[in-house]
């Protein structure tokens, strides 16, 4: 039976090639055996809860120019390069790098503020917010089970029928696998959970997330399948949904914030090192398989405005909307105490690793003073390997005055 792929039935708004189809892969060779970050549970918090609670009460704000001096003291040698952005209401009040995106070995290129990285797991805020704007404007509950929405062809495994969406957005849906492709997801449903309701950070939780936003969004129908053809199924699938949660992030978050992220890696965007530095970069190559829990290459100005324009302008979502998907913790990591009376900090990780020390490393904040913060690195932090958030949280606690 012959099958017209350019007006495949229940699939709308984008396009596929039979081409496309055929020869798609979904696990491709460049992300096989990659490490990734596995959420809050990586590192005990208890340190910066006890800094910020033997802060004087009295201090109240951040002294801009002591962080600078401190991240700097902090990571300039202990990266192959970093840096770093801070915004207060939408304006650059402070800007830093240090040493190289590519070295001289791969080409000597300098850090700046406009070199993009894979941003690794930071990508589950940009799937957070998106999933925040369109449940909401379906009038869809963050509460509401997700079954209905999955794929038909999929097995659903025990427990699949009581997972929320607010449950996949805060990783307490009960799934384990940290695989960010569609064929790790499909095996997860499948698989099943043995309940919900306990924290445990798992990237399926976002890539499912893609499916269902392409699912909700109108892309694609639920039943769509190839019976006479199952093979085809999760190819069609992958390609579908990879092609509307880029066009729905682009045109809802990327587009009102006048800004650009992409799935794969161009020339200029930076490289991925071990510390010390010994070798050339590495590439982490085109990851939209896992588009939705990781993926986007973008950079410090861009995540600046977006973040900034998702926090503030309500072209995105509204004021109200935002504050709530923060406090939700929908695509961040950690809601943190300060030293500044009733005002917390947001923050989410970002981890990828080739498996053998090379690293790309992401940090967003959202702080109190209505400022935002991007801090980027492309390699382990220090030869033991320190954890990024706890580098930079404990820098910009430490300065609160």
């Amino acid at each position: 039976m012959s099958i017209d792929f350019a007006n495949l039935p229940g699939i709308h708004g984008v396009t596929l090639e039979e081409d496309e189809v055929r020869n798609h892969v979904i696990r491709r060779a460049n992300t096989i055996g990659v490490i990734t970050d596995r959420g809050r549970e990586d590192v005990d918090l208890r340190p910066l809860a006890h800094l910020a609670l033997h802060i004087h009460r009295a201090r109240h704000h951040l002294d801009v120019t002591a962080f600078g001096i401190a991240l700097d003291a902090a990571l300039q040698s202990a990266t192959a390069g970093y840096v770093m952005g801070l915004n207060q209401h939408g304006h650059k009040i402070l800007g830093q790098h240090h040493n190289w995106a590519h070295t001289v070995a791969d080409g000597s290129e300098k850090w700046s503020l406009d070199v993009a990285m894979h941003v690794a797991s930071v990508s589950k805020f940009i799937t957070g917010v998106a999933m925040t704007r369109l449940l909401n404007g379906k009038g869809i509950s963050f509460d509401t089970a997700i079954a209905g929405y999955l794929p038909t062809y999929w097995s659903q495994g025990p427990g699949i029928s009581s997972i929320t969406f607010r449950e996949l957005m805060t990783h307490t849906s009960g799934f384990t696998s940290g695989g960010c492709d569609l064929v790790s997801v499909e095996a997860q449903v499948a698989a099943g959970v043995p309940g919900t309701g306990v924290y445990r950070y798992a990237n399926s939780n976002y890539s499912m997330c893609r499916i269902l936003l392409a699912v909700i969004h109108g892309n694609i129908d639920v039943s769509v399948s190839f019976p006479t053809d199952p093979a085809l199924n999760d190819p069609v699938w992958d390609l579908a949904t990879i092609k509307a949660y880029r066009h729905y992030a682009t045109k809802h978050i990327f587009d009102p914030s006048d800004s650009e992220a992409h799935f794969d890696h161009l020339s200029g965007d930076a490289l991925a090192y071990p510390f010390p530095v010994t070798g050339n970069g590495w590439n982490s190559g085109d990851l939209k398989e896992n588009c939705g829990a990781a993926g986007w290459h973008t950079s410090v100005s861009d995540l600046l405005k977006v973040m900034g324009t998702f926090r503030r302008s309500e072209s995105i979502v509204s004021k109200t909307l935002a504050q709530t998907a923060l406090d939700s913790l929908f695509g961040i990591d950690w809601k943190i105490s300060t030293p500044i009376p009733g005002a917390s900090l947001y923050t989410k990780n970002g981890l990828w690793e080739d498996g053998a020390g090379r690293v790309e490393q992401s940090l967003i904040y959202f702080l109190p003073e209505n400022m935002e913060m991007v801090v980027l690195a492309n390699s382990p932090i220090g030869a033991t390997g320190q954890f990024f958030s706890s580098v930079v949280t404990d820098a910009y606690l430490a300065n609160i005055v």
